[in-house]
């Protein structure tokens, strides 16, 4: 089966700024990839890419199998696309505004929207203007889900939402795509968020991708790692690579082990020094994984001497 989104050597400059260079990334059909990095790291230039509504520099998107340059209506009438600067008719009720979008897609689902309608608690009588933020984000991704498309692009969806319509959003996400089978790609700095939805992960960082991979073996491979050393004197050894920001007190030494096995952590550190021990490796959540990995990307390697 062709992944559904496919990037080739993506790149997108502004000016003299880079801000994505040499991107690769292949998006399987059916997934709900979660899409991370930190501010200015390239996301949205990315997904923009995505839609065509920015031209690449070099390299290729194919989304639904199509080159993002000849991307028209037959294809985007099969994607779903909510960012948090989407402009809606903020003079338009949210009835007007639904029945602006119908025409649009041929596949528009009014029972389907009756019921989200319901599930989502919109006023049909209120103008776009008078609702909150929280509510008009409910609209817009409304209006990309009820002709039921094939791919669901969301850049930072849950961005200003208070909990409790954070909460409904995403049950009703879910819900919807675990039932339509949707292929979902969400950008978002809410990490703990993301976590309840994505089974796979993609990380991008100075505007190319550092890892791509399952939710599951990505929380595998990774743990908060503390092991005690013999004495206080310094390590005259260089550490290994995989482990990330390591951290010296006294006798205790504690990283994040990027690569864990525990045979082979418990034989590197009988080969690094006599007496060294392991205290404990905890599993990590998705966010403890991230920022790991954020730090890291942003700061020079340093092995704790």
């Amino acid at each position: 089966m062709k992944p559904i989104i496919e990037m080739k050597d993506l790149c997108k400059k502004f000016r003299r700024k880079v801000a994505i260079d040499g991107v690769q990334l292949e998006v399987p059909e059916g997934s709900i990839t979660a899409f991370l990095g930190p501010n200015g790291a390239g996301k949205t230039t990315t997904i923009k890419c995505m839609l065509n509504l920015h031209t690449p520099n070099r390299g290729t998107v194919q989304v639904l199998g199509k080159d993002s340059r000849l991307l028209g209506p037959a294809e985007f009438q099969q994607i779903g696309y909510v960012s948090e600067n989407q402009e809606l008719p903020l003079w338009m009720t949210v009835k007007q505004y639904l029945e602006f979008c119908r025409p649009m897609y041929p596949t528009w689902d009014v029972p389907f929207c009756e019921r989200m309608v319901k599930s989502f608690d919109l006023p049909l009588t209120s103008k776009l203007k008078n609702l909150s933020r929280g509510m008009r984000m409910k609209a817009a991704l409304l209006s990309s889900l009820v002709y039921r498309p094939r791919l669901v692009i969301l850049d930072e969806p849950f961005s200003g939402l208070d909990p409790l319509v954070r909460e409904e959003f995403i049950r009703g996400l879910l819900e919807l795509t675990e039932e339509e089978g949707w292929s979902v790609f969400v950008s978002s700095h809410d990490i703990e968020e993301v976590e309840r939805l994505a089974d796979r992960v993609a990380v991008i960082a100075g505007g190319r991708i550092q890892l791509h991979e399952s939710a599951v073996d990505l929380q595998e491979r990774f743990r908060q790692v503390e092991i005690t050393l013999p004495d206080e004197k310094p390590l005259s050894c260089a550490l290994p690579k995989e482990w990330l920001q390591v951290e010296r007190s006294g006798r205790a030494l504690r990283f994040v082990d990027s690569q864990y096995n525990e045979p082979k952590l418990t034989a590197t550190i009988s080969m690094l020094a006599p007496g060294m021990k392991l205290l404990q490796a905890t599993p990590m959540s998705l966010r403890n994984i991230f920022i790991a990995l954020a730090r890291t990307y942003r700061m020079p390697s340093n092995n704790a001497k």
